[in-house]
């Protein structure tokens, strides 16, 4: 079986490489966009493979961050291929996205992490001060990037203007650039793993060796071959993707929301996996580390692409978006405050989250 696994996601890299090299600039036939569609998915999950083997050999909580950057160059190469393309509607996608990926990691990732945990143990143990600390950090980069262009009138619509697009970004990297600084140097200890009220605290990664020197290499390089085709495959797929959206009848923004189910499908299974094996604590950090890596890192990057993109950059949520935000937000520190949660608020959690999935099929 470990075979196996080394094998394909050895494979599916450079079988996706092969297949950008071969349909870019071209118009495939129907059989093989699917193929190229198939690859795409596999050189999503294989990207996220090596970057956990990366993550790994880093330990905690570095391996989360390295996660979370790999997870957000995929985000971001994505919206920009998409955006490229000249499609439909694609002035809100990136705004959609981050969305959809806050809402995903937030309700999501967190709803089945704690259903895993609270279906074996009951009770869910975390460190309070360092989930609490990334929860307010999403709290704050959602509302500075996401909420204010409704309500601001310098520039008509939900948009910034030059200047406070400009300090939403300046904000947005400060922010995750201090965010890594407390998570990694300050006060480290607040992210590690806890373990419950009378068992002994558990090993750091005893779930596998740690990767040699070599292997790691080997799936660094790899991650980046599979980034490279995941970014390109994209471009070649984005009308597909569209045209589906318009067949089963989503509205423009459901594009936003596949791009960040797509991305973050391998990230969820990390986050089940560490809560599977009692490390709750892990699976905040990838979701609340998602989240601010998302916004963090993605808005950014885009607000400077927007200087040489045409269009306008839709950043302000609708008045829907706004109360699933702001619900999210309520829940999710009743949630953290403890530092302790069960069943129920596995289950608060996947309410607001399959809420936020059936608003985006049917507005």
């Amino acid at each position: 079986m470990r075979l196996l696994s080394a094998s394909w996601t050895v494979v599916v890299p450079v079988l996706a490489l092969v297949a950008l090299v071969s349909v870019w600039g071209r118009h495939p036939a129907t059989p093989v966009v699917v193929l190229v569609d198939v690859l795409l998915a596999g050189a999503v999950l294989a990207a996220v493979h090596h970057a956990e083997v990366v993550a790994h050999r880093v330990g905690e909580p570095f391996g989360s961050i390295v996660l979370a950057v790999a997870v957000t160059v995929i985000e971001v190469g994505l919206i920009l291929t998409l955006v490229v393309s000249g499609g439909k509607d694609t002035d809100s996608l990136a705004r959609d996205t981050v969305f959809a990926a806050v809402m995903i990691s937030c309700n999501g990732i967190v709803g089945i992490s704690l259903l895993v945990v609270a279906l074996r143990r009951h009770v869910a143990v975390f460190n309070a001060e360092g989930t609490g600390s990334a929860l307010a950090t999403v709290c704050t980069l959602a509302v500075l990037t996401l909420v204010l262009p409704t309500f601001t009138t310098s520039h008509p619509g939900p948009e910034f203007s030059a200047t406070q697009l400009t300090f939403a970004a300046l904000a947005s990297v400060a922010l995750y650039c201090l965010f890594i600084l407390v998570q990694t140097v300050r006060h480290r200890d607040y992210f590690l793993p806890v373990a419950p009220e009378g068992a002994p605290p558990p090993a750091p990664d005893a779930h596998a060796a740690i990767p040699s020197s070599r292997a790691t290499v080997v799936s660094l390089a790899l991650l980046v071959v599979a980034l490279v085709a995941v970014v390109g495959l994209a471009k070649v797929t984005s009308p597909t993707v569209e045209d589906a959206t318009d067949a089963a009848g989503f509205p423009p923004s459901a594009v936003g929301v596949v791009i960040a189910l797509l991305v973050l499908l391998p990230e969820t299974i990390a986050a089940a996996r560490a809560a599977f094996r009692d490390r709750i604590q892990t699976s905040f950090n990838l979701a609340y580390g998602s989240s601010i890596a998302s916004i963090g890192l993605t808005i950014p990057v885009i607000a400077v692409a927007s200087i040489w993109l045409d269009g306008s950059l839709v950043l302000g949520l609708d008045s829907a978006q706004i109360v699933l935000l702001a619900l999210t937000a309520v829940v999710s520190v009743l949630t953290v405050i403890p530092g302790r949660a069960t069943l129920l608020e596995s289950g608060v959690h996947l309410a607001v989250f399959a809420a936020f999935l059936l608003l985006a099929a049917n507005p």
